[in-house]
């Protein structure tokens, strides 16, 4: 049984983890922070056995799961285990090609970066899928020049996800508030899942919108109002 869970969580991720483990391929380095139980490294291992891996975790309990995992998909000599918060799990002077962070808040996956800012100087590619508020990754890589290469939008198990893949510029990168917001990659390809988070978003924000009106006008709440305001035209003019 326990072969069979190995099989199945290391030759066969999740449709979100694949996705994110497409864009890190390729390179012969990696650092997966907040790994969990060490998957997506152990799945890229198992199809480069020139990868040399860092699965890096914070909490004790997916820290001895993930070395459990490596150890029993026989990866020791590729992956290293490493506990400890965000990047530094990555050694000072360590070469670190794509650094991985996916599954955590976008506000989290920004301020782990934020953190550990001195260890993506070497680093090509990053690679993160953050489960809510987007922008607030789009909004760190551009105020530390990296420019979004790629990006992606998929459904799984009833659940939207956005993947958003950067890399370092030399040159001042700027996105427009709408691009920070709704992806500079994917609105300019209105895929379904796309028009169905946003349609979504926006039949949230007027049904808020709408609750507003109803309560007594302050500076406070002209403003939020206001703010929802923008954040539905935006959508509009996208979907125009």
């Amino acid at each position: 049984m326990e072969g069979e869970t190995i099989a199945l969580n290391t030759n066969q991720l999740s449709r979100r983890l694949e996705r994110v483990a497409y864009y890190a391929e390729g390179y012969q380095s990696l650092a997966d922070i907040g790994s969990d139980h060490a998957y997506l490294p152990c799945y890229l291992c198992l199809r480069d056995a020139g990868l040399h891996a860092i699965a890096g975790e914070i909490n004790e309990g997916p820290y001895q799961s993930a070395r459990k995992q490596v150890e029993l998909s026989r990866l020791e000599n590729q992956i290293e285990v490493r506990k400890g918060s965000g990047l530094e799990v990555i050694n000072d002077n360590e070469q670190v090609d794509v650094i991985t962070v996916a599954g955590m808040g976008g506000p989290l996956i920004a301020s782990i970066l934020e953190l550990g800012l001195e260890k993506l100087t070497g680093s090509q590619r990053l690679v993160l899928q953050p489960n809510v508020a987007s922008q607030a990754v789009r909004e760190w890589l551009m105020s530390h020049q990296f420019n979004i290469v790629a990006e992606e939008i998929i459904e799984e198990d009833d659940k939207i996800y956005e993947i958003v893949v950067a890399e370092k510029s030399d040159s001042l990168v700027t996105y427009t508030e709408v691009e920070l917001m709704m992806g500079p990659l994917l609105i300019q390809n209105h895929t379904e899942v796309f028009k169905k988070k946003w349609t979504q978003e926006k039949n949230s924000w007027e049904r808020v919108l709408k609750q507003l009106k109803q309560g007594t006008e302050t500076i406070e709440l002209s403003n939020k109002k206001e703010a929802l305001k923008r954040k539905i035209d935006m959508v509009e003019e996208v979907f125009v």
